[in-house]
């Protein structure tokens, strides 16, 4: 079988990694006062736990603790079930409001990142539930799993807030054979500069629109997907909408 997900150097694993030890230990230390903070917000405005812990899935398969502030009620998974957030969740808190527009709910990730459980950049950790389903829908969802998950990732600078899980699929997979230590560099501004002029959820507007083009072409191209199977009916129902 021909693989989509190309093999990683071990140049650029060793500087990866360098560079997500050093940032996220720095990032750590800096951004200790700010922890404080909001933890402070979130017990005030309705109790413990502070964090919230959920099993995702990793690189290779491997599962892991993931760590956020918690930006939902108290027992939201148990009271509504494991479902992504959407525009007006009645689960997220006013505080969590805040924390998600800034990005600042995945703070604890730093501490993922500095485990090894993630990197900074590369396709985001799904929950287990989730991984289950997605499994049984979507062909070679697994292929994404082959590289160490992300704190942001090419689906969540360029891809449509409202990207179907298909197609984001798609960005996954792109950035896994692109995959650079320069790409990684251009994410982790991008990302930066998209949560401190706006919304996440505004992100496609806060990006280089040539730029958005030229990876949404290339992230639904047939050519990048070779004898994998992507492209079969239900993966070319939709595209990004960028």
């Amino acid at each position: 079988m021909v693989c989509s997900v190309l093999p990683q150097a071990p140049d650029y694993i060793m500087i990866k990694r360098g560079f997500d030890i050093l940032v996220s230990a720095l990032g750590l230390i800096v951004s200790l006062p700010l922890w404080g903070i909001i933890a402070l917000a979130v017990k005030l405005h309705d109790g413990s736990p502070v964090f919230y812990r959920q099993p995702r899935v990793g690189k290779d398969g491997r599962v892991f603790t993931g760590l956020k502030f918690r930006s939902m009620v108290p027992d939201s998974d148990r009271k509504w079930g494991v479902a992504a957030a959407v525009a007006n969740d009645p689960r997220i808190t006013k505080v969590g409001k805040v924390l998600r527009a800034t990005a600042m709910d995945e703070l604890p990730q730093l501490w993922n990142i500095l485990r090894g459980d993630m990197s900074f950049v590369g396709p985001r950790p799904e929950w287990v539930e989730l991984v289950k389903k997605f499994r049984a829908e979507i062909p070679r969802f697994d292929l994404r799993h082959r590289v160490r998950p992300g704190l942001t990732g090419l689906a969540q600078v360029y891809g449509h807030s409202e990207i179907s899980r298909r197609n984001k699929l798609r960005y996954d997979l792109l950035y896994a054979r692109r995959q650079s230590f320069w790409l990684d560099m251009r994410l982790v501004l991008l990302s930066f500069a998209v949560t401190f002029t706006g919304r996440w959820e505004l992100r496609e507007a806060k990006v280089p629109r040539l730029r958005q083009r030229r990876y949404a072409r290339a992230a639904t191209s047939r050519a990048a997907w070779p004898a994998e199977g992507l492209l079969s009916k239900g993966l070319t129902q939709s595209r990004p909408s960028l």
